[in-house]
């Protein structure tokens, strides 16, 4: 039996929470979404502002003084987890709806949301991302990032059914749950939200997967980015599976892809040097050789774009994410986070 939540008034105050770090191109649309929900109770907009170094902070500033919903805290460590705790700290009602500076939610978000709680009981809602791009490269990680073959089967990519699921894609959460467990964990730099949900079902309540709900993304628009975003994420989601020793199998297909692709690279050197000799060892290819043709064929056929470089460029992605996101949960696994950090949307 779940526990019981105390009962929400018709239309609770809401309390959205936004970590924002170098995003002066996309603030003032992620926020505008936010403040222009139709939603008939008292709402709030806190923004923790890591070191930014791109003018985030004037854009913000401007934001707050504009409209007296938003306020501003410090977040001097960029750590997403930190930020979100510091917004959350600053913040005052009773739901708590988590928002990224490179999302946008849809009108009518919010009061479909608060719909779901009152008539589930709910925790936390979720809804789907639904990833968009500008120019070639961030709208072929878009189609990566909305099609199973990209970041796997999460309902959050593609659902279409109100399920009961394991985690959210940011999350509108009830305030008292999130005392209750304790809020992020400010020792993780990445997976901090399937982390945060881990604790909150494993205290009994239910987290809630609803296609109702659907939030634009914009990914990262350029190879390095994507690389260093793939890589620190599964780095972290390996040092999770460190930690608790269980999960889900849709995140071992990119760690095994990796294995096998270094190793046919490995044997390939060997080869070269003269090393390893005769027919047998061009055996080693052969996995690594059939993910190639698989992940080209899947990017030509599957993931859609407009002529031969969209599709070319599909490819690209799709194996960037793989080894990328697979070489890192590697690492995270055997080793720990450590350090790593997602420097994707760091400024140079």
């Amino acid at each position: 039996m779940r526990p019981v939540l105390s009962p929400l008034p018709l239309h609770p105050a809401v309390s959205y929470v936004m970590p924002v770090l170098n995003e002066a191109g996309h603030l003032g649309e992620a926020v505008g979404a936010v403040l222009s929900q139709e939603y008939p109770g008292e709402q709030e907009l806190v923004l923790a502002l890591g070191d930014s170094n791109d003018g985030t902070d004037d854009v913000a500033a401007a934001l707050a003084a504009s409209d007296r919903r938003v306020r501003l805290v410090r977040n001097p460590r960029n750590d997403i987890p930190i930020g979100l705790n510091l917004a959350i700290a600053a913040s005052r009602n009773p739901v708590v709806i988590r928002v990224d500076a490179h999302a946008e939610l849809p009108a009518g978000y919010t009061a479909a949301a608060v719909e779901i709680l009152h008539r589930t009981g709910a925790a936390n809602v979720g809804g789907v991302m639904v990833a968009k791009g500008h120019g070639r490269f961030q709208s072929a990680v878009a189609r990566a990032y909305n099609s199973p073959f990209g970041l796997g089967g999460g309902s959050w990519h593609h659902g279409e059914e109100e399920v009961e699921s394991d985690s959210a894609y940011l999350g509108v959460f009830r305030r008292e749950v999130l005392e209750e467990v304790g809020g992020y964990d400010e020792t993780l730099r990445r997976a901090e939200d399937w982390e945060l949900n881990h604790r909150i079902r494993s205290a009994g309540h239910l987290i809630l997967f609803t296609p109702k709900l659907k939030v634009t993304y914009w990914p990262r628009d350029n190879w390095d980015a994507l690389r260093r975003q793939m890589y620190a994420t599964g780095v972290w989601r390996g040092h999770l599976v460190r930690r608790q020793q269980s999960t889900p199998w849709r995140y071992l297909p990119p760690p095994a892809v990796a294995v096998l692709v270094a190793i046919s690279v490995l044997v390939g050197l060997l080869q070269l040097l003269g090393v390893a000799r005769g027919a047998g060892w061009a055996l080693a290819h052969v996995p690594s050789l059939g993910y190639l043709a698989g992940v080209t064929v899947v990017g030509a056929t599957r993931l859609g774009g407009d002529g031969v470089v969209d599709r070319l460029l599909n490819v690209v992605v799709l194996v960037t994410m793989h080894l990328g996101w697979g070489a890192g949960f590697i690492k995270g696994w055997l080793t720990g986070a450590a350090t790593t950090v997602d420097r994707s949307r760091v400024a140079s």
